[in-house]
């Protein structure tokens, strides 16, 4: 059904969970893909040698995409290797941690904005030069059935850094239209990876997904459906939308 032969994707966040299966997915399809990891190597090295049975140009980056000039650095080895990115999967991101409101100190605030949101700015503002002089573009922007039903629990600044990413997409594609760029986003909802292994309490899983029409949670193969989907010319008419991707659980 799709085919992404002679296309380069960067993944994000791609060292496990929905990340890992996007980087899969693509180059299942033909994509050379660019796996990121950045806390945890070994994982994004996993990740890297499995694509690479499935596609052996791929190559693995490493870096903080929080931090600017990190960025900028990961961009001009990916410019150096393939001098083009057609496909930008901006996925990394975190809760951080679970804090209520009152409990919420100024360092984990910024740090929750900045993995989830300036990241994806840094990452988008750095590719974009490379995007226009190609002329083409796609870019995928992760947010969260948080970022319209407002989250768990102690998820309140996690859930509004996701709303700015979805507002973001919108803006995006807005302004690069004219640019041949499209810009769509994917808001899951509760998926099974180690981001709820970590962040959700098994009766809060449990709980939830007997809220979810379908009955359980996603997979991680469920959202990189989503993903190949937006990046492909089935979907060369859809720019500022974001897909939800939670069995039914948050309907319009």
């Amino acid at each position: 059904m799709f085919s992404f032969t002679e296309k380069v994707v960067w993944v994000t966040g791609s060292s496990t969970g929905i990340g890992r299966a996007i980087a899969l997915e693509f180059a299942e399809h033909g994509a050379t893909v660019i796996v990121h990891g950045n806390s945890n190597p070994e994982e994004a090295n996993i990740t890297l040698r499995e694509v690479q049975k499935r596609n052996s140009n791929a190559i693995l980056v490493l870096g903080d995409v929080t931090d600017r000039n990190q960025v900028d650095q990961m961009v001009a080895e990916i410019k150096n290797k393939y001098d083009r990115i057609d496909i930008l999967i901006n996925n990394a991101g975190s809760m951080v941690k679970r804090s209520k409101i009152e409990d919420l100190d100024q360092d984990t605030l910024e740090k929750i904005i900045n993995t989830n949101f300036t990241s994806v700015f840094h990452v988008t503002q750095s590719v974009l030069p490379l995007m226009k002089q190609q002329e083409k573009g796609v870019i995928v922007n992760m947010t969260s059935i948080a970022a319209r039903n407002g989250g768990g629990v102690g998820a309140v600044a996690y859930a509004a850094a996701k709303a700015a990413v979805s507002t973001l997409t919108r803006g995006l594609a807005k302004e690069l239209v004219n640019d041949n760029i499209r810009v769509n986003g994917i808001a899951p909802g509760i998926v099974t990876t180690p981001f709820h292994d970590q962040f959700s309490t098994p009766e809060l899983r449990e709980r939830m997904a007997g809220q979810v029409p379908l009955g359980r949670e996603g997979t991680p193969k469920e959202v990189a459906g989503a993903a190949l989907y937006l990046a492909s010319d089935y979907a060369s008419y859809i720019t500022g939308e974001i897909i939800e991707v939670n069995g039914g659980l948050l309907m319009d």
